[in-house]
């Protein structure tokens, strides 16, 4: 279904034009030429994509009404022409959020690079909002699973937090204790609930881009910027910016975040004029920051503005109780996803999950959970698709050490992230198959899985040689 496009203008010709124009472009237009026409549309449920509106009118100032959309809550983007703006108009529109503000006569080529870019600003914003309230049921202090005192003990930290307005928040802990689900946690049980919630991890972009990400920029502001983007920070106004790995930041793009935080504005990249901007800022990492900051590697400045709350993750060894709550409710996921039947949870393997210090935390759990209901063939959660360090192929767990890592019985897989589901399972099957010569009856008996499924998977991998 095309996208709605609303033009306000009150010249018949140029208003014709623009709107066969823009519905050759795909757009469904809705054309009013007074702000009373354009007001009622609004009032009548429609909720454009994009607002294409001429600043004057003769009935008033389209900055009025853009105003008053906002104050109902109306999403979208809104770009004004003006023949004869002021500097206080355009001020002003920048207050209210609009996206550009154009002089007349503008060219329609140029018109248009526009509205294709605000139409992508506010497809990302309606995407926001949809998250927003599907993850406000989603994401309670209870979500944090687990019934010893530590998880106890942190929910109790995330529902007072939700009833307080900080600014600032880090959260610390080793990698997979949940930073990103406690950040998801407190605010959507918070008080910004209503407001978006951004997340960008600072370790997975260089510098430059983290910039630019960050902070947005203008059309022209460096090469390859045809058109103006807003930065995270702007697009988290009103609601939290979740920092992740915020120790991986460097040190002059700390002092700019510093700089935003307390100023609460920001100036995109080639911009002349600075941005207000209401957003409350979240980070986390799994360093010690106390001890960057002694180093001088993290800006002391910005630790202390971010920790006006500290919430500390406890890691899954300390506190394996958690099992009997965790693995069950991971088996029901990934039972969903896969259309699997998994219901039981034999003690070998309980043995097994606790026995094991879990250095990748939940997230390692939830990796091997995954992965044992994928590869069931029954209600059994399978105890040799665990292959937790040290066990063996059957599944059996020596005494640490006592497995060399060469021994043709048993498959050692990477669980760092280094190799998807798919491509464990294929090396699997070759590894397999390698030790049979091929025998499909063999492995099938090995696998625990019939020779009409193994061969199916053989093919699925192009595993299969002449004599299958």
């Amino acid at each position: 279904m095309a996208d709605p496009l609303l033009i306000i203008e009150d010249e018949i010709f140029l208003g014709r034009e623009m709107r066969r124009y823009f519905e050759k472009e795909g757009w469904q237009v809705f054309w009013a030429e007074r702000l009373a026409d354009a007001e009622q549309l609004l009032n009548d449920d429609l909720n454009p994509m994009v607002t294409l509106a001429d600043l004057n009118l003769p009935d008033g100032n389209s900055l009025d009404l853009l105003d008053r959309s906002r104050e109902k809550g109306l999403q979208g983007e809104w770009i004004f022409l003006t023949a004869y703006g002021s500097v206080p108009d355009s001020v002003r529109a920048l207050r209210l959020g609009a996206y550009d503000f154009l002089e007349k006569p503008c060219e329609m080529e140029r018109l248009a690079m526009v509205v294709r870019s605000a139409g992508r600003a506010a497809r990302a914003q309606r995407r926001v909002a949809d998250d927003t309230s599907q993850h406000s049921r989603r994401y309670g202090p209870s979500a944090f699973l687990g019934t010893s005192m530590a998880a106890q003990r942190v929910r109790e930290i995330l529902q007072r937090l939700a009833q307080v307005p900080y600014s600032g928040l880090i959260i610390s802990g080793e990698t997979g204790t949940g930073k990103g689900l406690a950040a998801r946690i407190l605010h959507y049980s918070g008080l910004r609930r209503e407001g978006p919630m951004v997340e960008i991890n600072c370790a997975a972009l260089p510098r430059e881009l983290l910039e630019s990400e960050l902070f947005g920029y203008e059309a022209g502001a460096f090469t390859g910027a045809t058109s103006r983007h807003r930065g995270l920070v702007e697009q988290a106004n009103g609601g939290s910016l979740f920092l992740d790995e915020i120790s991986e930041m460097d040190l002059d793009l700390q002092a700019k975040l510093l700089k935003v935080i307390e100023d609460r504005s920001l100036r995109r990249l080639g911009a002349d004029r600075s941005i207000q901007v209401d957003v409350r800022f979240l980070a986390a990492s799994n360093r010690d920051l106390d001890a960057l900051v002694a180093e001088g590697r993290f800006r002391a400045d910005l630790y202390h503005r971010l920790s006006v709350v500290r919430l500390a993750l406890p890691v899954l060894r300390d506190r394996k109780e958690d099992l009997q709550e965790l693995v069950p409710h991971f088996v029901a996921e990934f039972n969903a996803h896969a259309g699997k039947r998994v219901r039981h949870i034999s003690p070998a393997v309980w043995a097994a999950l606790e026995g094991y210090d879990w250095p990748g935390n939940v997230r390692e759990l939830r990796n091997v959970v995954e992965r044992g209901v994928l590869f069931s063939e029954g209600e059994d959660l399978p105890l040799e698709w665990l292959q937790l360090p040290g066990m063996s192929a059957a599944g059996h767990c020596p005494a640490p050490g006592s497995c060399p890592l060469d021994d043709r019985q048993q498959i050692i897989l990477p669980i760092d992230g280094s190799m998807d589901l798919d491509s464990m399972e294929r090396e699997i099957l070759a590894r397999v198959l390698q030790s049979t010569d091929h025998n499909v009856t063999q492995a099938a008996r090995i696998l625990g899985t019939t020779r009409e499924t193994l061969r199916y998977r053989i093919r699925k991998y192009g595993l299969a040689n002449e004599e299958l």
